[in-house]
């Protein structure tokens, strides 16, 4: 993948030229895709994911919203301190470093900024991975193989420095080839070291244990 930056009075876009090879601000906008007929499916998540059909493939469309006693000041804007510390511009740098270094994420298409004020709104558009379903999902079907290579691929991104804000097991992915990867990096942060990972699989376990679960399958990792 390669970047290139789309600015305008207060707006930013990064996206990727090789995917997408014209500029269209639209796209971050869930409406434009509804008019369009182009949502196939509604993936939830407080950032109302959507999956949609673009010029650029399938891809996954997700808005940055507020939750909490937050939400109601404003459900979709958030206090402004420059574009390339917002949250989908931030997110789109962590992507494209994991990306880089070989790890299982899906590829970012375009990332916006859109200032108003003190205030600014922002959309992240990343790549679908096909045929893939959440651990949620499918936890209790797994075998201990595809457990073992769950920690396997856990710890490449641990010594990779990744810290996810909320590694729960609908932010982990699993494909038909049993292919693990990770999703969702919103307020992730990338160290220049390994990480120890112990409070990220503790939130993880609990996500599990939320599942109904028993310990010996949540022990696995």
């Amino acid at each position: 993948m390669s970047e290139a930056l789309f600015s305008a009075p207060s707006l930013r876009i990064l996206y990727d030229p090789e995917r997408v090879t014209a500029i269209a601000p639209e796209w971050l906008d869930p409406s434009f895709w509804r008019l369009r007929r182009d949502v196939v499916d509604e993936l939830g998540g407080r950032g109302q994911a959507l999956h949609l059909a673009t010029p650029a493939g399938a891809a996954v469309l997700r808005r940055y919203l507020r939750g909490g006693q937050a939400a109601r000041l404003s459900r979709d804007r958030f206090l402004f301190s420059g574009y390339e510390r917002s949250r989908a511009l931030r997110e789109w740098r962590v992507l494209a470093l994991l990306r880089a270094r070989g790890l299982p994420v899906p590829a970012p298409l375009m990332a916006s900024c859109e200032r108003s004020g003190p205030t600014y709104r922002a959309g992240l558009l990343t790549e679908l991975l096909p045929e893939t379903v959440c651990l949620a999902d499918v936890a209790g079907q797994l075998a201990s193989d595809d457990w073992q290579r769950l920690s396997r691929v856990l710890r490449e991104f641990f010594d990779a420095g990744l810290v996810h804000a909320d590694l729960n097991a609908r932010n982990i992915l699993i494909d038909a080839a049993g292919r693990w990867y990770l999703i969702d990096f919103d307020r992730a942060r990338l160290h220049d070291r390994p990480v120890r990972g112990d409070r990220m699989l503790a939130r993880l376990h609990r996500s599990l244990v939320k599942l109904g679960l028993d310990e010996h399958l949540s022990g696995q990792l």
